[in-house]
């Protein structure tokens, strides 16, 4: 198994540094994540305003999806994520980075990153991304919908091997005739996480398909 993305730096940033060490590929096999209950949420907060999107024709990134991107939000696309060689940093599970949108512009350390998979129900390939990352618990999953079509959401914690602390995460997965695409909101802990969620929201709610 590969180790996932978990960081709060550019994947980019980090392919162009040489980060993938020789030994980072192999890793104990991780054990049956357990349904629990849903993480504590944030308390309500107000979407941001949409200053652009990302995801269409002649944005930072080619997607299947296109969606609003909060002001001072600032979206790359991931370059050459298919390379075996960086598997480790740009593939989770099923799934393969695209795009990353950096909050650091807005005063938050994180990013909405954004990846692809092959055509499947969107909750199927949601919970191999799930499976695939280290140290989760508290994973739950809610069904919705958004102007893409159904939505499958998920809310799960995430525990540091070195600070030996957990923090929240969260992403949602929407089936395309594109493929499926999730998109994965982390964060250097849960307080900047929780802070970032309203950007979240604001892509989900705006979320369509191309």
């Amino acid at each position: 198994m590969r180790r996932p993305i978990r960081t709060s730096a550019p994947v980019g940033a980090a392919l162009a540094a040489g980060l993938l060490l020789a030994g980072c590929a192999d890793v104990e096999p991780l054990p049956e994540t357990a349904q629990g209950p849903r993480p504590t949420a944030a308390p309500a907060t107000d979407a941001p305003a949409s200053a652009r999107t990302v995801g269409g024709p002649g944005t930072a990134c080619a997607l299947p999806v296109s969606f609003g991107v909060a002001e001072k939000w600032t979206p790359k696309a991931v370059e050459d994520p298919e390379n075996p060689e960086f598997a480790a940093l740009t593939r989770q599970g099923p799934a393969t980075v695209r795009c990353e949108v950096d909050a650091e512009p807005a005063g938050h350390v994180g990013f909405l990153r954004v990846w692809t998979a092959g055509k499947g129900p969107a909750r199927t390939v949601l919970e191999g991304f799930v499976k695939a990352a280290r140290n989760t618990s508290d994973v739950a999953y809610r069904e919705g919908g958004s102007g893409a079509g159904p939505v499958t959401e998920v809310t799960y914690a995430v525990r540091d091997e070195l600070t030996e602390e957990s923090k929240e995460e969260r992403a949602f997965a929407v089936t395309t005739p594109k493929g499926t695409v999730i998109v994965h909101l982390g964060g250097l802990d849960t307080a900047e996480h929780r802070a970032m969620i309203p950007a979240y929201e604001l892509a989900r709610t705006t979320l369509k398909a191309l």
